[in-house]
This record gives C-alpha cells, sequence and structure tokens, in this order.
C-alpha cells in the first residue's frame, strides 16, 4: 500500500510541474479573428490597442495569420517611418508566423507590403522583464502625440493574473500532498 501511495504522489507532483511549464507560456493571435491584414477602418481596435490589452512575458509567442503579406520585424526607427528595406527579421511563408519572444523589452512589427504600413498594418509588443510589477501601456488618447504611450490599468485580465492563480492553486496543492505524505 506503501508503495501504490508514492507512486500516487509523485505521478501527482509530476503532473503539478507540468502544469507550471504549460501554464508558464502563452500563444497570442494577432488581430484575433481578423489576423493579420491591412485595415480598412472599419476594425473596432488597431494592432497596438489590442497589444496595449495584454501582458507579453519572456516565453509568450505571437502568431501573425495572413494571406499575401508578411510580416517584419524592425527597429523603432523603422517602425516610425513604416521602412522595410532594413528589417531585422523577415517572415512571408504565405500563411502564419508565430514570434517567440525570448528577451524582455520592445519588439516593432510591420507588413512588408508597400503602404500596408501607413495604413496600421503595424504593431508594438512590449515584453516584460521577469521581476517587472507595472501595469501594461495604453495608447496615448486620440489627439495625443503619434506613439505615444501612456501607462495606465490594462482593461482585461492578463496573462500576470493566471499565471499568478496557477501559481497559488499549484503551491497549496503540493503542500496538501506534502503533509498528507508526511501522515501517512
Amino acid at each position: 500500500m506503501s508503495k501504490f501511495l508514492n507512486n500516487v504522489l509523485f505521478s501527482t507532483l509530476l503532473a503539478a510541474c507540468l502544469a507550471v511549464v504549460m501554464a508558464s507560456a502563452f500563444q497570442y493571435e494577432v488581430g484575433e479573428k481578423m489576423g493579420w491584414k491591412k485595415p480598412n477602418g472599419t476594425e473596432p481596435e488597431t494592432y497596438n490597442e489590442w497589444a496595449a490589452k495584454n501582458r507579453f512575458h519572456i516565453g509568450d509567442s505571437v502568431n501573425f495569420k495572413y494571406q499575401n503579406d508578411s510580416v517584419l520585424e524592425v527597429t523603432s526607427a523603422d517602425y516610425l517611418k513604416c521602412n522595410t528595406a532594413n528589417p531585422i527579421s523577415k517572415y512571408e511563408d504565405g500563411n502564419s508566423t508565430v514570434f517567440q519572444f525570448h528577451r524582455p523589452g520592445f519588439f516593432y512589427f510591420i507588413s512588408g507590403e508597400p503602404d500596408h504600413c501607413n495604413s496600421g498594418q503595424r504593431l508594438i509588443v512590449r515584453v516584460m522583464h521577469p521581476s517587472e510589477q507595472v501595469e501594461a501601456p495604453v495608447l496615448a488618447p486620440s489627439g495625443g502625440p503619434s506613439g505615444g504611450w501612456e501607462w495606465g490599468a490594462p482593461p482585461t485580465v492578463n496573462s500576470t493574473t493566471k499565471l499568478e492563480v496557477v501559481s497559488y492553486f499549484l503551491t497549496t496543492l503540493a503542500g496538501l500532498f506534502i503533509i498528507l505524505y508526511m501522515f501517512m
């Protein structure tokens, strides 16, 4: 009986550890249902408004779904000028590109198609430092300087909140199993 309980405890702790790993990274769909395409002016939000509602962390990724288009990772200067001549990275496989964040900081993406960037097909993603506890950036209100940021509370539940809940739950669960194991 004791060997059976040890196996159950080990399996449960292993599953809990795997759940932490799976919950620690998220893949976001850029533009959600709309995908990565040239805006026509009827969209409910811009790509940057979408990004401002999320908190991105190291290990998270963004999925660009597109047709007859491309995704360029560029510098901040090239982002502001919609310059497609010197991308850091270029993705044009014709269907979908998944970009994973391996460092904190800002990432700048634009379309590689002529005039798409000037029409609003561009995105700034801020990846938070692991120890950072600031709130997600919110775009400056209309009439503010182009590309400006102000710091404000995110309007939706974000990945940091989800990770905290999972972490608290798994810590409590592991503690209960250790206590049960000690008294059996």
